[in-house]
């Protein structure tokens, strides 16, 4: 089978395509997969990215779905031909024992799914969405789960409130598309006059370019009556928090997502502290996070956008792509 590896010291022009032999039988409670497409997150980026992030020989992207090919003993839940999607922290199955580093997280602390063919737990997957393509489902694993976590997990989303989305990156768009269909009224940002109109189409009831209008939070402010919003999807981090926590309502909940503008930086605690507000990290979901988030998706009236697919071969053209910041939503590849 092919597969992709990153090599030593890294870096994107280090990603190289391989002949491997194909995955060991299923054990028992283990499925063999094969993988038909995974989808490119800035996690997935910056550790092939930056040299020395990942061991020599990791296979990259956290990412994956595919059909089950065979079963091993003991395992009821998956039969071959079903459509399933990888789960970010495999060994987060439920409940509050949260993981707070990457070292289960395939394609970083393990092997991931930039191959054909993989054979693991069965619990380290959930079935795909019914009816969607395996590019499709690929986006769930950790775009479409962050943004499902922040609005309804964390944040409690209900019909009604004002949620905030910054840039068209896949977690933005997700929240867009999941908080209009639950019945929220959405706010979103770009520096792109050309991506605002296409985030009115998607629903977007009002949108800001935020090079033109720099104190975007206070522009959001004024569209709410003078309130603020209800939720911020924070995915720029030191360089928006300020704006974010501005936007947000007294007693708003922030969800700071991303490091997109850089890891640290200044945080206004009196402002947060005087508006009441709730920060909180987060880092994707748990497995039953995503069965949840699954199971709701077969009901609501979304599908990804999916901006550009490559093949394989081509993962680190598509990093490039990427990198340039001309996307808008998800980017994938396929095997």
């Amino acid at each position: 089978m092919k597969q992709i590896t990153l090599k030593a010291p890294g870096g994107l022009d280090n990603l190289v395509v391989e002949d491997a032999a194909e995955p060991a039988a299923p054990g028992p409670g283990e499925i063999t997969v094969r993988l038909r497409a995974s989808s490119l997150n800035f996690h997935d980026y910056r550790v092939c990215a930056v040299e020395g992030a990942l061991p020599d020989g990791r296979i990259p992207m956290a990412d994956g779905a595919g059909e089950v090919e065979a079963v091993g003993e003991g395992v009821s839940a998956f039969r071959p031909g079903d459509a399933v999607v990888s789960c970010f922290f495999p060994d987060w199955q439920e409940g509050d024992d949260r993981p707070f580093d990457f070292s289960t997280t395939p394609g970083d602390g393990r092997d991931g799914y930039a191959r054909e063919r993989v054979t693991l737990p069965a619990n380290w997957v959930t079935p795909a969405p019914e009816g969607w393509t395996a590019a499709e489902a690929a986006t769930i694993t950790t775009a479409g789960l962050t943004a499902w976590r922040a609005l309804v997990v964390d944040a409690g989303l209900k019909a009604g409130d004002t949620v905030a989305v910054l840039g068209t990156g896949g977690v933005s768009i997700y929240a867009l598309q999941l908080a209009k269909a639950m019945g929220a009224r959405v706010i979103a940002t770009s520096s792109s006059d050309e991506k605002l109109k296409r985030l009115r189409a998607l629903g977007a009831d009002h949108v800001i370019n935020y090079r033109t209008t720099p104190d975007w939070g206070m522009e959001m402010r004024q569209l709410t009556g003078g309130r603020g919003v209800d939720i911020v999807v924070e995915v720029g981090g030191p360089a928006t928090l300020t704006q974010s926590i501005v936007a947000g309502r007294p007693g708003a909940h922030i969800a700071l997502i991303g490091v997109l503008t850089g890891r640290a930086g200044e945080v206004p605690t009196a402002a947060l502290m005087a508006r009441q507000q709730r920060l909180q990290g987060l880092i994707v979901g748990s497995r039953q996070h995503q069965r949840d988030f699954v199971k709701a998706l077969e009901v609501l009236d979304i599908r990804p956008v999916v901006d550009r697919t490559y093949p394989l071969a081509e993962l680190a053209e598509a990093f490039r792509y990427q990198e340039s910041g001309a996307h808008f939503g998800k980017i994938c590849v396929e095997m």
